[in-house]
């Protein structure tokens, strides 16, 4: 069974600010199944986008896998923006998640 997105994004903001990070509610989606993206800035230029991974095999134990939204390993916080209206015109129920790291740490399981 999958945990709610609420509990989740919770969870997810509590573990960045134990990690030494600044994360933020920026948008709340629904509650049980919205689909949740992060925006990470390194507050040096550089910033990146991740949303919900295609379909796959998960590893055991592991919830939700993500995947960059761009091919660039960074954009300009300008570009993620952009990038990121356009998901909302798409799907106006999603979680976005803000995180500022320098070290550019996302605390995210990746794919």
């Amino acid at each position: 069974m999958r945990l709610r997105a609420d509990f989740w994004v919770a969870a997810y903001i509590r573990r960045c600010e134990s990690e030494g990070a600044f994360a933020v509610l920026r948008r709340r989606g629904a509650a049980e199944a919205g689909a949740i993206f992060v925006k990470l800035d390194c507050l040096d230029g550089r910033a990146a986008l991740f949303g919900p991974a295609p379909q796959s095999e998960k590893p055991d134990g592991v919830d939700r896998v993500f995947a960059r939204v761009h091919k660039q390993e960074w954009l300009e916080p300008l570009e993620v923006e952009q990038r990121l209206a356009k998901e909302v015109r798409f799907d106006p129920d999603l979680w976005l998640i803000e995180v500022e790291d320098r070290a550019g740490r996302c605390f995210l399981d990746l794919v």
